[in-house]
């Protein structure tokens, strides 16, 4: 698939469509929701988070990996320790760190998409400010509506304050730096967590606006992977391929609830939800990682990495 232009500004910089599809079968077909869910994590989240592995290995990347072998061997061994004692022994405690990771990566990937568009500092200085001001507020009504049980009988009075701001925000952003694309960056790192104002589970407030996150990031993936010249028409099929399968036996995993309600296995219960444990440990990974796969303050990941961007 070639990036254009309209693919580039649907699915990168601006992929409002993928919530609007997802919130429209969620709410149009509730009794299949579990089937929803699946789909929505074999075909986007579980791809996106195993596309970094497929990065991570990149020939060029591994003379650095094996240089510094702390940051890129040793701590993501520690991480899946970690993960796998954190998920059995202080349960509560992990979803929380979880949670935290969670919002920082995604956080962190919108800020660094309006600075891939957007060359005024000042600009940039700007949407920086109101994606981590608003993120910040979404993970504290997370912890409250989904851990402590706040604002359940108050959702259109939070969600009237929510828009509100967001509505003053962008009036101000747009009599500032004038109404482009990058308006519509800026909003789409903004929205990912918003669902956490209005829907009813968990799960939907995580996936739903997230949804464009997976885009986003799926779009770079692929753009770059086509862009770098290792035979990159072999390599692309074979990244394809790879995140497909990934994304379906994560996804299986992730949904082992599901799963286990419609499969005629016979299986241990107990050891077949804790499948769920294999997917949470990818996504660990691809926090940490990522979050060096991706430093354009390193000249290596400038050279392998972002001039495929850009060119």
């Amino acid at each position: 698939m070639v990036i254009t232009k309209k693919i580039d500004f649907l699915f990168i910089r601006f992929p409002i469509i993928l919530p609007v599809i997802y919130s429209f079968f969620i709410y149009s077909f509730p009794s299949y929701e579990n089937l929803i869910i699946f789909f929505t994590l074999m075909l986007l989240a579980e791809p996106h988070f195993g596309a970094t592995l497929p990065f991570f290995f990149y020939s060029k990347n591994l003379p650095k990996i094996l240089t510094e072998k702390i940051k890129f061997i040793f701590i993501p061994i520690l991480i899946i320790f970690f993960t796998t004692f954190g998920y059995f022994y202080f349960y509560q405690f992990f979803l929380l760190i979880f949670l935290g990771a969670n919002f920082y990566h995604v956080t962190r990937q919108s800020y660094g998409v309006c600075k891939l568009y957007n060359k005024n500092i000042d600009e940039t200085n700007v949407q920086e400010f109101f994606i981590y001001l608003f993120n910040i507020i979404f993970f504290i009504i997370a912890l409250l509506r989904f851990g402590l049980g706040y604002f359940e009988n108050n959702l259109l009075y939070l969600n009237t304050v929510i828009l509100l701001l967001i509505f003053f925000m962008s009036t101000w952003y747009v009599k500032k730096f004038n109404f482009t694309k990058n308006y519509f960056t800026m909003i789409t790192g903004i929205l990912i967590f918003y669902p956490i104002c209005f829907v009813d589970k968990p799960i939907h407030a995580i996936i739903m606006g997230v949804t464009m996150h997976y885009s986003q990031y799926l779009i770079l993936t692929h753009k770059i992977t086509l862009k770098r010249k290792n035979k990159y028409q072999k390599y692309n099929f074979n990244f394809l391929i790879f995140i497909f399968v990934y994304g379906l036996l994560m996804a299986l995993a992730s949904s082992s609830a599901f799963v286990l309600e419609t499969s005629v296995l016979f299986l241990n219960e107990k050891l077949f939800k804790n499948l769920i444990l294999i997917p949470l440990i990818g996504q660990m990974l691809h926090f940490y990682i990522d979050s060096n796969l991706w430093k354009f303050s390193d000249k290596h990941h400038r050279d392998v990495t972002l001039k495929h961007i850009v060119s």
